[in-house]
């Protein structure tokens, strides 16, 4: 048994080559869908109209490769697990309150300074209102599949990692739709069509969801929860990936025009959302340490405080303001931006694990 833990704790824990460059496959998804923008102009076109019904703003293809991508990690979801909710609860109240009270509301604050303020000079009321609704949408969709794998390289406790997962899931069926109304109603001048949010909400989380609770429970009386999560679950990685891959060609490919014109903005629009990560990490980091959490616990929690639901946030953007939207290219940018920034926070985790005290966390 000791032979085993030493060769756990032995093994380096690397991304696997997808995660590892995320951010170089998506900067070459980016040249990619412009190129193809500018070069077939009428096929963006009859992509771009391909809805779901007329003025619903669901694009079908955009859509069908959203499910490819997130029925995956809905899978990963144990609802299960939820009854160990007291397990550690100083580390999920932490994570509760940054994830749905200061998050969001930070991300709006700091984007309408960023935005209507400090890059006046260089954006137009027009723009800062798209970008300031993007920039909310990011932020008010907590990570679900990616967290996984900050908390591994943090050696973060799976089994708190999977609870706030499965409840952030969960609230997010409930929370995600009002607070993005009221958020960007309050922060910009836009008008959020809250029929079109709910047939976002029900079409990119409430049906990808559902789809994946079914496929995890057959599979896993079938076959057994061990095959299920080792055999099963890797099999449908590089569908996920070409579909991610995919949907940024498309959503480029729409944004094409506009990115060709204001490829500064994609700087300016990294800005507040580098702010609001470090923010708001270093407040769920801090609280953690504060509250004498187990680092087990506090580095998942910072992690799970600093990353976004980056699909259902293109997803949700694309659907209330189209695919050439400046708040679709906004949560754009944070899926560019996601892996570098994460990879920091894990970094700063892995160094300051003296800080926090061993042993298991206390109500």
């Amino acid at each position: 048994m000791a032979t085993v833990l030493t060769a756990q704790v032995e093994r380096p824990k690397r991304l696997n080559l997808f995660e590892r460059y995320l951010s170089l496959w998506v900067g070459l998804c980016m040249m990619a869908g412009v190129l193809l923008g500018k070069l077939s102009p009428r096929l963006i076109a009859a992509l771009r109209d391909m809805e779901f019904g007329s003025g619903s703003q669901i694009n079908v293809p955009i859509a069908v490769l959203i499910w490819l991508m997130i029925v995956p990690m809905m899978m990963k979801v144990d609802f299960a697990s939820i009854r160990n909710v007291g397990r550690k609860p100083r580390g999920l109240l932490v994570t509760l309150f940054v994830n749905w009270i200061v998050k969001p509301f930070s991300m709006a604050l700091i984007a309408w300074v960023f935005f209507r303020h400090v890059f006046a000079a260089w954006i137009s009321p027009a723009e800062a209102d798209q970008y300031i609704a993007g920039a909310i949408i990011l932020a008010a969709a907590p990570c679900t599949a990616m967290v996984f794998v900050w908390s591994y390289l943090t050696d973060g406790d799976p089994a708190y990692t999977l609870v706030q997962v499965s409840l952030n899931d969960l609230i997010m069926l409930f929370a995600f739709a009002p607070i993005v109304r009221f958020l960007v109603s309050g922060a910009s001048s836009l008008q959020v069509p809250f029929r079109v949010l709910l047939y976002a909400v029900a079409i990119f989380i409430v049906v990808p969801l559902a789809v994946g609770v079914a496929l995890r429970m057959y599979f896993v009386r079938r076959h057994g929860l061990e095959w299920f999560q080792n055999v099963l679950l890797p099999k449908f990685a590089p569908a996920s990936m070409l579909a991610l891959l995919a949907t940024l060609v498309l959503i480029f490919g729409f944004q094409a025009d506009n990115i060709t014109g204001k490829f500064p903005h994609v700087a300016l629009i990294a800005v507040p959302i580098l702010i609001q990560v470090y923010f708001n990490s270093s407040l769920a980091y801090g609280l953690m340490k504060f509250l004498r959490v187990p680092h087990d616990v506090a580095a998942p929690g910072a992690l799970i405080g600093a990353s976004n639901f980056f699909e259902l946030a293109v997803a949700t953007a694309i659907a209330l303001f189209g695919p050439s939207s400046g708040a679709a290219l906004a949560t754009v940018v944070g899926v560019l931006i996601e892996v570098p920034v994460m990879l920091s926070v894990c970094s700063v985790c892995n160094r300051t694990r003296h800080w926090f005290p061993a042993g298991v966390d206390v109500a």
